[in-house]
């Protein structure tokens, strides 16, 4: 598939999430095997009116490409005006290879101002902000879409038709309902049917966690690339191991080794970006998400979430991994 410079046969993507999908997990991520990554979603609104926290979260270096900028906003012309901004490289960073429109978020706040997935209701309106971005900046646009608002109106392969005939390069589509959030499972089909609805691209989003579900996704849907998000979190290695899947190689295990070297590694990233302080308090979460499955995970978990150091965290996952060796 083709997304501007981007060429890749069924390349594996690492989902926008907001609290999430800051530079360090898109670094982790690319180091074990995603192809393309997206930052966590931008506010247009917040970029266009110069709100400070805004800015470092649309801001990509070198090291990071090919990746995405995801906005989300509902007022084409602010949108387009954001475009613009990210475009020349924000907070001092890089021009993004594509920049992704976010209509598929299904968080209340995000859909009560008619932004996210609020905007399935309204493929005109998903078609002007489109539109909109691709007259203002050279860069491909894409899109997220969700399958629809909820069961009765699954209307996916109309949105993408709209964004597509906007100008839209490619469709990053999660399977589910706005009113399933992240709940139930998703509906390859609806994939399937967005595949044959348009000629551009279309990534499959949902469910997408080891080889198994890759293979599933791929041979249900016919989609051109997969997109992998909650299952990265506290394990990059997923990547690895559904690439590994699609080229028929023998999957390779993870250690205990790895997971420790690549939670601090993770760590560090943050660090270098933001400092130890701000760092270890955004990277709890996801440093205990590295002992899952482990023995006593939950109690070692719930001690990294009151870490204050590096040098805590280190000692905490060591503990928790020594004990299962």
């Amino acid at each position: 598939m083709k997304i501007g410079d981007f060429k890749r046969d069924l390349p594996l993507f690492l989902a926008p999430m907001a609290g999430y999908t800051d530079r360090a997990m898109r670094l982790i991520c690319r180091r074990f095997g995603a192809d393309f990554t997206e930052s966590e979603m931008v506010s247009a609104r917040a970029l266009v009116y110069q709100d400070r926290k805004s800015a470092p979260l649309a801001r990509l270096l070198p090291d990071e490409l090919p990746a995405a900028v995801q906005l989300f906003g509902s007022d084409p012309a602010i949108i387009a005006e954001a475009a613009k901004i990210v475009a020349c490289g924000t907070a001092g960073g890089v021009a993004p290879t594509a920049i992704d429109l976010n209509f598929g978020c299904p968080v209340r706040k995000i859909v009560s101002n008619g932004e996210g997935s609020a905007l399935m209701r309204e493929p005109n309106k998903i078609a002007a902000i489109v539109s909109a971005v691709v007259k203002a900046v050279s860069l491909p646009v894409t899109v997220k879409i969700r399958a629809g608002w909820d069961a009765a109106e699954k209307n996916a392969a109309e949105c993408a038709r709209a964004a597509e005939a906007a100008g839209a390069s490619a469709i990053f589509l999660h399977a589910r309902t706005r009113s399933q959030f992240y709940a139930g499972s998703a509906d390859l089909s609806v994939i399937r049917e967005v595949k044959a609805a348009v000629r551009i691209p279309v990534v499959g989003n949902g469910d997408v966690s080891d080889a198994k579900s890759a293979r599933r996704m791929l041979a249900e849907t016919g989609c051109d690339g997969l997109m992998i998000g909650r299952a990265a979190v506290g394990c990059p290695f997923v990547f690895r191991e559904v690439r590994a899947a699609l080229k028929g190689a023998p999957i390779p295990p993870v250690t205990n080794v790895e997971r420790l070297s690549a939670a601090l590694l993770q760590l560090d990233f943050a660090i270098a970006d933001k400092g130890e302080r701000v760092a270890v308090m955004e990277s709890r979460k996801q440093a205990a998400q590295y002992l899952f499955g482990l023995r006593d995970a939950a109690a070692y978990r719930r001690r990294i979430c009151e870490a204050k150091t590096r040098e805590e965290v280190e000692a905490i996952l060591r503990a928790a991994l020594e004990k299962t060796e």
